[in-house]
């Protein structure tokens, strides 16, 4: 079902209540502070295609999802451009969100465990935030196209935990490695293979 109804006339009630009730089925939940620029715009895109709720939480206002929200605030109102009256008009918003929280550190983490609900996804590379979220049903995924869940997290807790006892014993250890393209390219497949597999979940949209 489209976000956005190409209509001639006013929608009927059921029309819009089908809309509603697919914006509830699943919701995004990105970490946003440290996802690659590059990611960010491969997410919005498939959000504005599929009409996904999508929560980018940040310390900060973030430009291209803002410009993003402004374009898809406008593609949805203009639908309803010369069928409802402007005050009606501006109720019409985007799926996006921008959350700011404070730079305190974990602020971000707690925000999202505290609004994330099953069915969504999350994305996020930090470890200790994905395993808090999978203890809640949320599916997660990290900036490299891994899917995290009860079958990986605890091994990858415990690599963490090892190479942060490295790097306190005075070890050097291996820097993350940059962004690749083929990493890129597990981030998209992985991201639409999730939001098919969630649309499809026997709970989505209950």
């Amino acid at each position: 079902m489209k976000s956005v109804y190409s209509v001639s006339k006013k929608p009927s009630t059921s029309a819009l209540s089908a809309l509603v009730s697919f914006l509830e089925m699943m919701s995004l939940f990105i970490d946003a502070d440290s996802l690659p620029k590059r990611e960010r715009e491969i997410l919005l895109r498939r959000i504005r295609k599929e009409g996904l709720e999508a929560y980018f939480v940040a310390d900060r206002i973030l430009s291209d999802v803002r410009l993003a929200i402004e374009e898809d605030t406008a593609d949805k109102r203009s639908a309803y451009r010369d069928i409802l009256p402007r005050k009606e008009m501006k109720k019409i918003k985007s799926g996006i969100h921008m959350i700011v929280v404070a730079t305190d550190e974990n602020s971000a983490d707690d925000e999202i465990v505290r609004i994330a609900e099953p069915p969504s996804l999350a994305i996020t590379h930090d470890i200790p935030l994905a395993k808090r979220l999978i203890d809640k049903g949320i599916t997660v995924m990290d900036d490299r196209g891994h899917e995290l869940g009860k079958d990986n997290i605890n091994e990858r807790l415990s690599m963490r935990s090892f190479m942060q006892d490295l790097r306190e014993s005075g070890f050097e250890s291996e820097k993350t490695k940059a962004l690749t393209e083929r990493d890129i390219a597990n981030f998209s497949n992985t991201l639409d293979r999730l939001i098919m597999r969630l649309k499809k979940a026997p709970d989505c949209g209950k």
